[in-house]
């Protein structure tokens, strides 16, 4: 399979300039790139939530899952499950995965199951024209809330850190070469990992200018220190004018899920089998 083997004759139908072009052509480098070094896209399983961002299985000639809203995640992990060789490969909103779906991004988290999760972060519900969504600023306008949103913004990758995520990342729709880089590291994380996506909504939250002038790429900076990555992670706290940090945030190896179970699955046959044995002594 060619990059050109990658498209599809789906319409595309997000809004020009939406930040989810950034996010597309960044994975479809990668898959190209994955390919090149060997890994045969039929081994590569897209799985999407519902929302804007959805659309985009729709746009990439890869083996996909469309799931329910807040449902990515599980669907994600049934997949590797159910096929450990596969590389899975799971993109939400922040609606999507931080609203409903939150709780079975803590389980994936606390497992460290290998699946990668891209999280469109416009911090707005673009597909139902504007409301809030768990991330969106304390006096944030829009349709549910026309006088501005009472509740203050969760901050996602201080809940995954504390989760036990073995792998976090920030990204930015307005930098499309850091983007590639940081899917593809990601992506070949063994383990669970969840890369955040400032993902301008054009229509109903634009924020290109805000970002533009408070993001700045991570240097010199320690992922493998956890104390290091909260205190950049907490940084930013979605609603102070601080300065955004892009890049991995925190990095680290240990056990899968995937291995935790397949060495239980080794000893439960071990014990079916001494247990045969003796039950053959005793006839």
């Amino acid at each position: 399979m060619t990059s050109q083997n990658l498209e599809t004759n789906a319409k595309n139908t997000w809004c020009p300039g939406c930040g989810n072009f950034a996010i597309l052509n960044s994975i479809k480098a990668v898959l190209k790139s994955i390919q090149d070094e060997g890994t045969p896209l039929e081994n590569v399983v897209l799985v999407s939530g519902i929302g804007c961002h959805a659309k985009i299985v729709d746009y990439i000639n890869v083996n996909s899952f469309y799931s329910i809203h807040g449902r990515a995640t599980p669907v994600a992990e049934g997949i590797k499950l159910a096929n450990p060789t596969l590389k899975v490969i799971a993109f939400a909103g922040d609606g999507d995965a931080y609203g409903e779906g939150i709780e079975h991004l803590i389980f994936a988290a606390k497992r460290n199951i290998d699946v990668t999760m891209i999280i469109h972060n416009n911090r707005v519900y673009g597909l139902t024209t504007g409301q809030y969504t768990p991330t969106s600023p304390l006096g944030f306008k829009g349709r549910s809330t026309p006088k501005g949103s009472i509740e203050p913004p969760i901050n996602p990758l201080e809940l995954m850190l504390a989760s036990g995520a073995t792998f976090l990342a920030r990204g930015f729709s307005h930098g499309i070469e850091q983007l590639k880089k940081i899917f593809k590291e990601a992506i070949n994380h063994k383990g669970f990992a969840l890369v955040d996506v400032l993902q301008v909504c054009v229509t109903f939250y634009n924020m290109y200018e805000y970002y533009d002038k408070r993001v700045y790429e991570l240097k010199d900076h320690d992922a493998g220190d956890y104390g290091g990555a909260l205190n950049k992670i907490k940084e930013w706290n979605y609603h102070a004018d601080s300065k955004i940090e892009l890049g991995v945030l925190y990095k680290k190896a240990a056990t899968t899920f995937e291995e935790r179970l397949s060495a239980s699955k080794k000893d439960a046959v071990d014990i079916d089998s001494n247990i045969e044995k003796v039950l053959a002594k005793a006839v």
